[in-house]
């Protein structure tokens, strides 16, 4: 006898698990709380603060409770004190920011740069190092799931590039990231989008007007394109969960604005708005021959190590290491990027290719 048991679906008590993605002025925050306000259906909500208290700057514009948490931002971390404001009957928590659990203080970057420190930076560390950190972030994510309240993860974001071949020859272009959206996108573990029941970026050009990355057709009449996120669109979202129905057509027959700070360089009509999203400007050109822009081709090339290539300074380098790590630093120059997404590009690419 089987010990499994259907029953017919009905949608009822779902809890939301929603992201929202933006650089420094952009209103991720405030577009949280509002949304917050309406999800919680006139109740306070809860603010895990990982910004030395500024969510409180919205204290006189919102009903919340407030908590603040400190670095090390291991994932088991923020699952503490979110399961703390669970356990409260918080109908709503909202996490700003999220973000610091990958690119924060101690968070999982920092903490896979301590195991494979712990193993003096030998290249046989190198991918076991990432072990403990990811399986901390997956467990983290596991629990989240499990959570009653409505959760809303404030994400820094930053615009991506990535290198593909074109004929022939290596471009660089904007990221493509979950669900197919490129340009600017969250700073978090790369999985962790897939997880969200809808997720937004926002710009500083057109603070507060979302750009779908994730959402599905059934909420869409919730965010009309072009206008601000409102206290009304969470009152649908909570409504939506509980098992009501997705009303709200969203047109009123006004003309709607385009999303995004570059109306002028949006996609063609047939491309989906969400990629209209602006890219980043044209890297400035590198000098370099073209089988020198990729960057696996310039490491091959240069001979230089992933030991090198973390190196923060070239102080006392002997002068064949000083020269491979300074041909990277003139090609990230090049590319308008850091050492550090560097690093994070090509751990990101190689772990893909391993896994494939």
């Amino acid at each position: 006898m089987s010990n499994f048991v259907f029953r017919r679906a009905v949608r009822e008590n779902v809890p939301l698990l929603i992201g929202l993605a933006g650089a420094s002025g952009s209103g991720k925050t405030y577009t949280a709380m509002t949304l917050a306000k309406g999800m919680s259906g006139g109740k306070r909500f809860a603010v895990i603060d990982t910004e030395a208290g500024r969510a409180k700057h919205y204290a006189d514009q919102f009903d919340f409770d407030h908590a603040d948490i400190h670095p090390p931002f291991r994932p088991q971390t923020y699952l503490d004190a979110i399961n703390a404001a669970d356990a409260a009957g918080y109908p709503v928590i909202v996490v700003d920011s999220m973000s610091h659990e990958w690119a924060g203080e101690g968070g999982i970057l920092d903490w896979q740069e301590e195991e494979w420190a712990s193993h003096k930076h030998a290249e046989w560390a190198r991918m076991s190092s990432w072990i403990k950190p990811k399986l901390g972030h997956k467990a983290m994510v596991s629990k989240l799931l499990q959570v009653r309240a409505h959760i809303i993860l404030c994400f820094r974001a930053e615009p991506k590039i990535e290198m593909v071949k074109v004929n022939g020859k290596t471009e660089v272009v904007p990221k493509l990231g979950p669900g197919g959206f490129r340009g600017w996108l969250p700073i978090c573990e790369k999985n962790l989008p897939y997880e969200l029941t809808a997720s937004f970026l926002f710009m500083a050009e057109t603070p507060g007007v979302p750009i779908p990355m994730k959402l599905q057709a059934q909420h869409q009449a919730f965010f009309p394109e072009g206008k601000v996120v409102t206290v009304e669109a969470g009152r649908k979202l909570a409504g939506w969960a509980r098992g009501g129905s997705a009303s709200g057509s969203g047109q009123s027959g006004e003309t709607r604005a385009e999303p995004g700070p570059r109306n002028s360089d949006r996609a063609p009509a047939d491309t989906p708005a969400w990629q209209a999203a602006e890219a980043p400007a044209e890297p400035p050109e590198s000098g370099m021959r073209d089988d020198e822009d990729d960057l696996l081709t310039l490491m091959d090339a240069s001979g230089v190590t992933w030991r090198e290539i973390g190196v923060r300074t070239r102080a006392g380098l002997p002068p064949d290491v000083d020269r491979k790590v300074a041909v990277v630093g003139d090609w990230c120059r090049a590319q308008g990027v850091t050492t550090r997404q560097l690093i994070e590009e090509i751990i990101e690419r190689r772990e893909t290719a391993a896994s494939a």
